[in-house]
C-alpha cells in the first residue's frame, strides 16, 4: 500500500516512515526540508505540489505543522498558511486523488485555557469533552484544521480521525522557569503521568487508527500515556501530588530519592486517555511506572524510537533564554 506522511523531517513524520517502511508500505515523505528519509521536497501549502505527491496514495498521516515554538518567530499569517491552508490542500487534493483514510496529528494544546483551573480548585481530568479554548495562534489554526478534517468527513466522506498528542518531544522544555527548576530528564518522567508519551507510542496510535479510520469515520483521541491517577484524585493532586503518587506506585520514591530527583509538588491537569484505548484498541507500552523500572536498570526516560531519532530542535538560531522563545 502506498502512504504519504507529510512532516517526514520531524519527530514524528521520521518515526513514522521508518515504522511503515519495516512494515513495507511505500511510502511517500514529504517535508519543506532535506532529510535522509524525505521523498518529496515542498511545502503543504503549494497545491500543485501536495497533488502531485498524492498518486496512488490510500493513507495520508499528516503530521507537518508549525508547532508552538514557532509562536514567537513566525508571522500569524505563516501559522495561517502552514496549519490551516496546508491541512485544507491536503483534504481537497486527497479527496481528488481517492485517498481511504486521513489520520491528522494535532495536539492537546488546542485545549488552551481549559487546561488551567483557577486557584484553589482540583485539577482539571482532560477527555476529548473539554471544549477547547486555544490560548495561542498554534492552538487557534490546529483547531481550525481539525474542524476542516471533519468538514470533508460530513461531506466528502473521507474517513478523518484526529489524534491529540500529549508531549512526546525530545528537547528541553519551553519553560524557562521549568528548566531552573528540575533537570531535563526528571521533569519528563514526571510529565508521564500526566502529559507525555512516548514516540513509540504515539507511532503506534497512527497506525491503529488509520486501521479503524473506515469503521469509525470520524473521532478526535487524546493520545497520552496511560496515568495511574483516577478523577477522584484531582482535588489532592492540587494539594499534594506526591502523596496521591505514593498511593499507586510507592516505589517510586525510593528511585526518585537515589536519583536525586524530585516530584512536582502539585500537578494541575491530567490527560486520560481512555478513548483511544477503548475506540481504537490502543496499547501503549510506554507510562510512569514503566519509566521508573527503566531507570532501576539504568535505562533512558525515553523510548527506542525517540532515542534513535534523536533531537531536532525547532530554529536554526540560537536565543539566550534558552533552546526557543516562546510567546506564551
Amino acid at each position: 500500500m502506498r502512504v504519504l506522511v507529510t512532516g517526514s523531517a520531524g519527530h514524528l513524520g521520521e518515526a513514522l516512515v521508518r515504522t511503515l517502511k519495516e512494515r513495507g508500505y511505500e511510502v511517500v515523505a514529504l517535508d519543506i526540508q532535506v532529510s535522509d528519509l524525505t521523498t518529496h521536497v515542498g511545502s503543504i501549502t503549494d497545491r500543485s505540489f501536495v497533488k502531485s505527491c498524492l498518486a496512488g496514495v490510500k493513507t495520508v498521516f499528516h503530521t507537518a505543522t508549525l508547532h508552538k515554538p514557532h509562536v514567537a518567530t513566525h508571522s500569524l499569517q505563516d501559522f495561517i498558511d502552514t496549519n490551516i491552508t496546508g491541512t485544507l490542500n491536503l483534504l481537497q487534493e486527497s479527496v481528488a486523488a481517492g485517498v481511504e483514510r486521513f489520520i491528522f496529528t494535532s495536539t492537546t494544546s488546542v485545549f488552551g485555557d481549559a487546561l488551567v483551573p483557577p486557584v484553589g480548585e482540583p485539577a482539571a481530568w482532560i477527555t476529548e469533552d473539554v471544549v477547547p479554548v486555544p490560548k495561542n495562534i498554534y492552538g487557534v489554526t490546529k483547531t481550525s484544521a481539525e474542524n476542516l478534517c471533519q468538514l470533508f468527513y460530513r461531506n466528502q466522506g473521507l474517513p478523518c480521525l484526529i489524534l491529540r498528542t500529549s508531549r512526546f518531544f525530545p528537547e528541553a522544555d519551553d519553560s524557562k522557569e521549568a528548566r531552573d527548576k528540575f533537570a531535563d530528564v526528571n521533569l519528563k518522567a514526571n510529565e508521564f503521568l500526566f502529559r507525555r508519551v512516548a514516540l513509540d507510542d504515539v507511532v503506534t496510535a497512527h497506525l491503529v487508527a488509520a486501521d479503524k479510520a473506515h469503521t469509525i469515520g470520524f473521532g478526535t483521541y487524546i493520545i497520552s500515556a496511560t496515568t495511574p491517577f483516577l478523577p477522584g484524585d484531582t482535588a489532592d493532586l492540587r494539594i499534594d501530588a506526591p502523596a496521591v503518587l505514593q498511593k499507586y506506585i510507592p516505589d517510586y520514591q525510593a528511585e526518585y530519592e537515589r536519583l536525586g530527583w524530585r516530584m512536582l509538588p502539585d500537578i494541575d491537569r491530567v490527560y486520560d486517555n481512555a478513548k483511544a484505548r477503548n475506540e481504537l484498541g490502543w496499547q501503549p507500552k510506554y507510562d510512569f511506572k514503566t519509566m521508573i523500572e527503566k531507570l532501576k536498570t539504568g535505562g533512558s526516560v525515553l523510548g527506542p524510537l525517540a532515542q534513535l531519532i534523536g533531537s531536532k530542535g525547532y530554529h536554526a538560531e540560537k536565543f539566550s533564554e534558552g533552546p526557543y522563545p516562546v510567546d506564551h
